[in-house]
């Protein structure tokens, strides 16, 4: 069990930092409210945007992709064989599959912060950094296994929950700092669920994979590198986390093209490329 940490300083909060961080979410917001349905992809797959009647779980106008179509290579001439070159290697390892987080009528996950007044990514870390404040909502259906208070993190909120439905099924999300938990220990959430209301106390909130005991982030286990508050950042669990949020129209992190450190584990779905 990994130790609870205590994060570096707050981060730098002003004015000019959170108007020029405005701007480009509202770019990201204006450039995934034209995109088509959301498919949560693996690393050799580019992201689509989740359109408005997903996020709000209305029937979607767009057509899921059908992998079933993707026709396999010609087969090679009987009593022949031929290596793969290095790149064909590289593009047959892993399988391409595509994972989707809705289905008919209703998404598995919906953006968890689509209420959050004045809302303003700011850096991915073992999770990924928020300032704004309103409810936040549960990324999907799921049982709430912490709801109080954790001395390790700055502003003291800290509220975990393990998914029960969708791709990522069994994986633990955390919610943490500027944050007052609405819920309790046991609860069975959805995404229409409050799980805490997030204040202005200088800190922001922050938000990303849990250990599977939900006492810490993923980032600071073995299997993902052992990357803890201070860094170095972003960690490839945090950029994972970001990569869910910017399919279901949340505003992408600053730093989402820096290079990425630790690892991710293999149960976690992937989208980069």
């Amino acid at each position: 069990m990994a130790v609870q940490h205590r994060r570096s300083a707050p981060r730098a909060r002003n004015k000019a930092a959170r108007v020029a961080l405005a701007a480009v979410a509202g770019s990201a917001l204006l450039v995934s409210a034209g995109l088509g349905t959301l498919h949560w992809l693996t690393a050799h797959r580019p992201a689509a945007a989740l359109n408005q009647a997903d996020v709000f779980g209305l029937p979607s106008a767009g057509a899921s992709q059908d992998l079933a179509s993707q026709r396999p290579a010609a087969p090679e001439a009987h009593g022949t064989q031929r290596l793969a070159t290095p790149r064909e290697r590289v593009i047959q390892q892993p399988k391409i599959v595509s994972v989707a987080v809705s289905r008919p009528g209703r998404p598995y996950y919906v953006n968890p912060l689509r209420s959050v007044s004045g809302l303003v990514p700011e850096r991915i870390d073992e999770g990924v950094d928020f300032g704004g404040s309103g409810p936040v909502y549960a990324l999907g259906d799921a049982i709430v296994t912490n709801a109080g208070e954790n001395a390790g993190w700055p502003g003291g909120g800290w509220i975990t929950y393990q998914l029960t439905d969708g791709p990522d099924q069994g994986l633990v999300v955390y919610l943490a700092e500027d944050v007052t938990p609405t819920v309790q220990v046991g609860q069975h959430v959805t995404p229409s669920t409050v799980i805490g209301n997030m204040f202005n106390g200088g800190d922001g909130i922050e938000t990303g994979w849990a250990q599977p005991t939900g006492v810490s982030a993923e980032s600071e286990l073995p299997e993902a590198g052992g990357i803890g508050g201070g860094g170095p950042f972003p960690t490839k669990v945090g950029l994972n986390f970001d990569q869910l949020l910017v399919l279901l129209g949340v505003p992408a992190a600053p730093n989402a093209g820096d290079v990425a450190y630790g690892l991710l584990p293999a149960n976690y779905p992937t989208v980069w490329k």
